[in-house]
């Protein structure tokens, strides 16, 4: 066969360097986010801070936030898109990740503000917004603690299944039906089991027309292992693919993320957090706006004239800097736009939240929110991640607007939130002589329309630090 040159004309997908900066500053908290905008002030001389602006009117309540987005507003009420709005359709991304959020399930929002977020925290997370029964949640839930900070699990499906003994009985195809369940969390590739499982995770969330996720996938499913040793050229003479090609398909491997879990890790008890947005209310209406922030971004136009009258090497430099500030510059807007969007839809589910507080938080998910503004679930993780909003009820983490639900006798559902508020409610109106019982207060939930289990009641009423009735009544 006689080598020979051919031409195709396609439309193909790559996650191209631009893209993952845009999903790499789209999961930042306000905080990294202000390190990321300094580090690139001082190592490009095409950026430069710009005045402050002083025109603050129909804005928000003045704060000062600190924050590095551009300062919009919007209203609850409006169902339309945003004109230009941004969308990651890409349902993954590098880096990020981290603490500074907490277990919708436990306590209440403003007392756990500061408290940092784990990997398995963010994975408890996501497990009890997921409609799975109690016998699958609590396979969840080992499943989870077994997996180790890189986000692997290594503990055998066998060995899983013998832990939950006697509590449930389970077998390993059980367990590995509940870990597919959790292999399509965010990050994308935790719960694998090897690097092999890790990256074809990683690779079967791309498109079906991305470049080369085809080639990658049959690399990393072969001879991954062997690739040190006999090189992009050995692997296109083993898989009989051309050179190019191969190249293509590794570069979309390199761009995966082999440690998926070490993404997360805590803040500290003390750190500090920069509200991302402000929440408030003006003419009967709650409004949204990014933080503003006394310095942006802009070009230096001295350093951008000075491209017509360099040489030719300087001139090349200047139009690569200049090129990287455009798309710093345009990417931070794209993440301005992105989470107003999600903020946005948060407020017209969870006005009742805002005006009236935890009990009248209702359920909402996710992939409910996704589907509203039309983002993948995992992108509208990375949106709300350590996004904080400043409210007239304190400053609360953006994941506080979200909490599974139980269904009601009236035919809709309330969150546990509420529930737990509920609860709070009826324990301190009751006699401390007699204090109610975790059945009594299943009893009088239920006659309020919302059948909860005792146990239920009780697992709520510890995670709020309250004691059992016999231990109030020695209290009083």
């Amino acid at each position: 066969m006689k080598p020979r040159l051919q031409t195709s004309l396609g439309q193909q997908l790559i996650l191209t360097p631009q893209l993952r900066q845009a999903l790499h500053l789209l999961q930042l908290s306000s905080l990294e986010l202000e390190t990321e905008i300094a580090n690139a002030v001082e190592s490009n001389p095409l950026l430069e801070w710009a005045e402050p602006e002083t025109d603050a009117s129909d804005g928000p309540p003045q704060h000062d936030l600190g924050a590095s987005t551009p300062t919009d507003t919007t209203e609850h009420r409006s169902d339309e898109d945003e004109a230009g709005a941004w969308e990651l359709s890409e349902p993954w991304g590098t880096g990020g990740g981290g603490g500074g959020d907490f277990d919708e399930d436990t306590g209440d929002p403003v007392d756990r503000l500061a408290h940092a977020e784990s990997l398995h925290d963010h994975l408890l997370w996501q497990l009890r917004l997921t409609r799975l029964s109690p016998r699958d949640v609590r396979i969840g839930e080992t499943l989870i603690d077994a997996i180790d900070d890189d986000g692997y699990l290594r503990e055998s499906l066998d060995t899983i299944a013998e832990t939950l003994r006697p509590e449930i009985d389970a077998d390993a195809i059980e367990v590995c039906t509940v870990l597919s369940q959790l292999q399509r969390f965010d990050p994308l590739g935790v719960g694998a089991r090897d690097l092999r499982e890790c990256l074809s995770l990683q690779l079967a969330a791309l498109d079906d027309d991305t470049m080369g996720k085809t080639l990658a996938q049959q690399i990393v499913a072969g001879p991954l292992e062997r690739l040190p040793k006999i090189g992009a050229d050995g692997l296109a003479a083993e898989l009989c693919r051309p050179a190019e090609e191969v190249a293509v398909a590794l570069q979309l491997v390199r761009s995966l993320d082999p440690r998926p879990g070490s993404q997360y890790g805590g803040l500290g008890a003390d750190t500090y957090v920069t509200p991302d947005c402000v929440i408030w209310r003006q003419n009967g209406m709650w409004r949204a706006a990014l933080a503003g922030s006394h310095h942006r971004l802009t070009i230096h136009r001295g350093y951008e004239g000075m491209i017509q009258h360099v040489s030719a090497n300087d001139a090349a430099y200047l139009r690569g800097r200049l090129q990287e500030a455009r798309w710093l510059l345009k990417h931070l807007e794209a993440r301005g736009e992105t989470l107003l969007k999600v903020v946005r839809c948060l407020i017209r589910q969870q006005s009742g939240f805002l005006e009236f507080g935890e009990q009248a938080l209702r359920p909402l998910t996710l992939r409910e929110v996704a589907t509203k503004v039309g983002l993948h679930e995992s992108t509208v993780s990375r949106a709300i991640a350590r996004k904080y909003a400043l409210t007239p009820r304190g400053t609360l983490p953006l994941r506080s607007f979200f909490a599974s639900g139980i269904n009601t006798e009236g035919g809709g559902e309330a969150s546990s939130t509420a529930i737990q508020s509920m609860i709070k409610r009826l324990i301190d109106a009751e006699n401390p002589r007699k204090p109610l019982s975790d059945a009594r207060l299943a009893e009088t939930l239920k006659a309020a329309g919302v059948p909860v289990a005792r146990r239920t009641v009780a697992k709520y009423r510890e995670a709020l630090n309250i004691p059992a009735s016999h231990e109030r009544v020695r209290i009083a």
